[in-house]
């Protein structure tokens, strides 16, 4: 099968505009992101009558969505790096075989993974500190959620197969779609028909599923040369399973050991202060979801070209790519760390409508983000690594800060 035109472009050009046309959609796509997970919050902030106690119990689901969006990246970031390798080295049915192993194993997990987390998820947020005023908050938007987990599985883990493939066009526009109709959805199902938090839910899987398909459809156009297969026993090759899942391995204790700082702070927090400090720590978590959007952004965009350029041989065209992605984060994590020291104000507001809050979230954003500038390293030797499958240092990488934050905890 012929490369495309993406693909030769990876290996040839100015690397300047190359990473530029990668990045802008990406970031555009991971801005739309941010609103699909933010703007819940935005409006179950403001539900009449107890808004803040829905963000507090909004909180606790976190680490158990963000555990479900670990699994996600196990199995789609290690894939595409792979496959990109694949097929930077010629081998297309390689690549191919790649892709259809790491879609079972998303579409798989996500079954066993929403079903134990939907049965068990009153279990799962009373040990993560809930109380019955949370409970009543939390326990129905989580399970509603848990509903639409194949989709967002699929939404989420076919993206950098697309970017894989230099597509960062049709990543935008999967994620764009789902953004467009949550926002659209939201308001209607929290405050028209007055579902309150489950509206909330309901909106998101809707959207989940109306980009799902979109997703699914985009791997049978002409544009794409990796086709979605009926499954066959040699997705179930153990050697490949094993590659795409150390692979991906980086991201997911990354996400995992987050995932349980999450919970220590939340279990802490409730036993310090109550609903109104994980309420706190949920507003600086949103905030930090906020500025990570460029982070991931940079380095999405860069990891394919990386894999293919590595897997071409073309070496001194991957040093450039480390240098520039690094560059580039580390300003913008200053210019960012910049922002929030002296206008911290305008990023709470996002979250608070002018509670008692406001100036203790403040004052723990201004703590929280002290050191924000280190995480651009973090991340660049995640990216690069993963990129060039070398486990071992993508792992070291992923559990520096993460491990450093949760002994702190």
């Amino acid at each position: 099968m012929a490369k495309t035109k993406a693909a030769m472009d990876f290996g040839k050009g100015p690397i300047g505009p190359l990473l530029m046309r990668s990045v802008f959609p990406l970031l555009a796509a991971q801005l739309l992101n941010l609103l699909y997970n933010i703007v819940d919050r935005i409006y179950i902030a403001r539900i009449p009558g107890y808004g803040q106690e829905a963000l507090a119990g909004l909180g606790l689901c976190f680490p158990l969505i963000t555990i479900m969006t670990a699994f996600t990246n196990l199995f789609s970031s290690g894939g595409a790096s792979l496959a990109a390798i694949a097929w930077g080295e010629g081998s297309i049915q390689k690549s191919q075989k790649i892709m259809n192993t790491s879609f079972y194993l998303l579409a798989g997990s996500s079954i066993i993974l929403g079903s134990l987390g939907f049965f068990f998820s009153k279990d799962l947020l009373v040990m993560f500190g809930a109380d019955q005023t949370m409970l009543n908050c939390s326990l129905s938007y989580l399970q509603l959620y848990l509903c639409g987990s194949l989709f967002s599985f699929v939404s989420l883990g076919l993206n950098p197969f697309f970017n894989a493939q230099g597509r960062f066009v049709t990543g935008m526009v999967s994620i764009l779609i789902g953004a467009l109709s949550n926002i659209v959805l939201d308001p209607i199902f929290i405050f028209v028909f007055g579902l309150g938090i489950n509206g909330a839910a309901i909106a998101t899987v809707l959207s989940q599923i109306i980009s799902a398909i979109y997703a699914f459809s985009q791997m049978y156009s002409k544009k794409s040369f990796w086709r979605i297969e009926r499954f066959q026993k040699k997705f179930c090759s153990w050697s490949v399973i094993a590659n795409i899942t150390s692979l991906g391995l980086a991201g997911f204790i990354m996400q995992l050991t987050n995932s349980l700082v999450q919970i220590a702070q939340n279990q802490e927090l409730i036993s310090l202060g109550g609903n109104s400090y994980v309420t706190i720590m949920t507003i600086v978590n949103s905030v930090r979801q906020i500025t990570d959007t460029v982070v991931f952004a940079m380095a999405d965009g860069t990891s394919p070209l990386i894999s293919y350029c590595y897997g071409a041989g073309l070496y001194a065209r991957v040093q450039k790519l480390i240098k520039i992605m690094t560059g580039l984060l580390c300003g913008y994590t200053l210019v960012m760390w910049l922002l929030i020291l002296f206008v911290p104000e305008f990023f709470v507001s996002l979250f608070d409508s002018g509670t008692t809050l406001r100036q203790s979230a403040i004052q723990g954003l201004n703590i929280y983000f002290f050191a924000y500038i280190f995480q651009a390293l973090q991340y660049s030797g995640q990216t690069v690594f993963k990129a060039m499958n070398l486990k071992k240092q993508a792992i070291l990488f992923c559990k520096l800060l993460p491990g450093l934050t949760q002994n702190c905890v």
